[in-house]
């Protein structure tokens, strides 16, 4: 079977030497054996995105020679234009009767007393999924708008990630009911990339370390929703000096600034430094680094840079 993979960035800001590097691993991935790749815009939430914005980041894509293969500004690759494909799948979990609506606010989410992950993260605690008729009834009168959350299961989810080996979670204890629609009537992340995935026939999915907490989750709504999961792999997050992980406010490493102090082929030069496939920073192009790529070269644990 044809190996397709995806980099799936969402348009709200430049990218970072972080989104970078994922770029670089996803199409190193699928064109060292053969495959395609689709971009896809991920503007769920049009409020923080523009198609400016994504215009940009195809520019700079392409200013690194990354290339795809399907994608990009045509309404079937972006997000904020498939809303029917996510509610048809939001249909299929409610008539599974795993969807039910909650009221609770932020503050209430993420009080002391909730459970929490070994990361931090905090584990919903079920409060509104067994809310009767009435009391939904009651919050609504009272304004609430509620989100919607999927019911999980207490089931151990276990998969093998190309880059960083096993990983498992019990869905119940370590993920909780998570949202698959908020309060405003966005489909949430982790269905939307769920059913993208699934009708791009993507095999391959290449990302960032942060989302590996999503592996487990987005596995089982595969299977839920009739598809077959794709292959994980996480790549290391880079870090600032400082031990921040690198996000779009860090101008200072965002493509604005990138371009101006670096050529396309120095800068991926660096990149295949930080990911395990020079043993030193040197000019090069993208499509020479196809065949020294190898997962195993790839770190697993998070990677400090310095000053570009």
């Amino acid at each position: 079977m044809q190996i397709r993979g995806r980099f799936a960035p969402t348009p709200s800001g430049r990218m970072h030497l972080g989104n970078l590097l994922a770029a670089l691993l996803a199409w190193l991935d699928v064109r060292s054996t053969g495959g395609e790749l689709v971009l896809r815009i991920e503007d769920l939430d049009t409020q923080r995105t523009s198609r400016g914005l994504a215009g940009q980041l195809m520019d700079d894509l392409r200013w690194l020679g990354l290339e795809w293969d399907e994608g990009g500004l045509k309404p079937e690759y972006m997000q904020s234009y498939r809303t029917m494909y996510y509610e048809e799948a939001f249909h299929i979990l409610e008539q599974q009767g795993l969807i039910y609506p909650c009221y609770c606010s932020r503050t209430e989410r993420m009080a002391s007393t909730a459970p929490h992950r070994g990361d931090g993260a905090v584990v919903y605690s079920g409060k509104c999924s067994h809310l009767t008729a009435e009391e939904q009834a009651e919050l609504e009168r009272r304004g609430r708008h509620p989100a919607w959350r999927v019911r999980c299961p207490d089931l151990i989810v276990a998969l093998e990630d190309g880059n960083c080996g096993p990983y498992a979670e019990n869905l119940a204890h370590d993920c909780g009911d998570f949202i698959v629609r908020r309060s405003d009537g966005v489909f949430a992340y982790q269905l939307a990339v769920v059913v993208d995935d699934a009708l791009m026939r993507v095999s391959h999915v290449v990302r960032g370390r942060d989302l590996l907490y999503s592996a487990p989750r987005q596995t089982w709504l595969h299977e839920v929703l009739g598809y077959t999961p794709p292959e994980f792999f996480h790549v290391p997050l880079l870090l600032a000096p400082d031990g921040r992980r690198l996000a779009k406010r860090d101008h200072d490493m965002d493509m604005g600034v990138l371009r101006e102090r670096y050529t396309p082929e120095s800068l991926t030069g660096l990149l295949a430094f930080y990911a395990g496939l020079l043993d030193r920073p040197q000019s090069v192009q993208a499509k020479e680094l196809i065949p020294l790529f190898s997962w195993a070269k790839v770190p697993k644990n998070d990677v400090v840079v310095g000053s570009p």
